[in-house]
């Protein structure tokens, strides 16, 4: 199964603070779209609940929490990894979205890493797992200056996990 992971990370390694993006990045959130659109994304109960309209459209939005009792418009609810990966649609690509623990328990099945390295720190409560870049390889890059709608200087990365 295509597993990807996608996220924007700061210096810091940071990639949230009370439950919200570090900041506003334009070029970021089209690009998460272009990426996730038509695609299967796996989520925690707290990126679900930071969306600001909840669940994305042109996805098959799957969440994952511990929580049997709730359930979410327009998302397939999962209580474990397996279960996710029994909702995903086979021949569509499988995006995990966050947060912090749901990327932590995902990295080891990922095979595609789609990164969005902000050049900036941030003040953060949420951070994503220690890489190995040993272990990934570098596909695509293309780095981003500040202009005036994106703030902070940021590159896309897409990389492969070796074999």
């Amino acid at each position: 199964m295509n597993i990807s992971i996608i996220v924007a990370v700061a210096n810091n390694n940071a990639i949230g603070f009370k439950n919200n993006l570090l900041c506003y990045l334009p070029n970021d959130l089209k690009w998460f779209k272009k990426n996730t659109s038509g695609h299967n994304i796996i989520m925690g109960k707290n990126t679900y609940l930071s969306l600001p309209k909840g669940a994305l459209p042109n996805r098959t939005n799957i969440v994952l929490t511990s929580d049997k009792t709730i359930s979410y418009p327009n998302c397939k609810m999962a209580n474990n990894i397996n279960e996710a990966l029994n909702l995903c649609e086979k021949d569509k690509q499988n995006f995990v979205i966050g947060g912090a623990s749901v990327y932590k328990l995902f990295l080891p099945f990922a095979n595609q890493l789609y990164l969005t390295k902000i050049h900036n720190s941030f003040e953060a409560d949420t951070f994503f797992p220690e890489i190995n870049f040993n272990n990934w390889k570098e596909i695509e890059k293309t780095h981003n200056l500040p202009d005036s709608k994106n703030k902070f200087e940021h590159t896309f990365y897409i990389y492969h996990k070796n074999q």
